[in-house]
């Protein structure tokens, strides 16, 4: 005969239906059937420490100033402080706190269909004026390593040809 197990019931309505005194069923085949651990009746959560807390708060409080921190950056904060924690358990403690750095995601570099499409400035202009576009880009580089980059008068001059 197969045995049925309660599986639609959550975690803590499952708990809450072991007897653990005076029953017929030991706390073993209960659990079993409620498909449980038995570890988990005897395990008590611990609340958190002073320390836990009082970083948390300080996490929370460079987060808002600062949100696109993340652990590494709220890390190396800490460490400025004099506060002694670790990457990985400021990590920990932003995932438990349900906090994450704000960064750009992907597919930033496709277009918005909604704009407008402008072509490249050198490919609208037509070939006869393509040398001056050449001459000045020459003569801009020349200007720059011959009379310690005068930018300004270069391109005044050949603009005005």
């Amino acid at each position: 005969m197969a045995e049925k197990k309660v599986t639609n019931l959550t975690r803590e309505e499952r708990i809450a239906l072991v007897e653990r005194a005076e029953s017929e069923l030991p706390l073993s085949l209960q659990t079993e059937l409620l498909s449980l651990n038995r570890s988990s009746l005897y395990y008590q959560p611990r609340p958190p420490s002073a320390e836990e807390v009082r970083l948390k708060h300080r996490i929370d409080e460079v987060y808002t100033q600062s949100p696109f921190y993340g652990a590494r950056k709220i890390a190396a904060q800490l460490q400025r402080e004099g506060m002694g924690i670790n990457r990985k358990t400021v990590g920990r403690y932003m995932s438990e706190m349900g906090i994450a750095a704000i960064y750009p995601g992907p597919n930033l570099s496709k277009r918005n269909q909604k704009e407008g499409v402008y072509p490249y400035s050198t490919r609208v202009i037509s070939r006869a004026r393509t040398p001056i576009i050449f001459g000045a880009l020459i003569l801009r580089i020349f200007a720059c390593e011959a009379a310690g980059c005068i930018w300004w008068p270069c391109w005044i001059g050949i603009l005005g040809m």
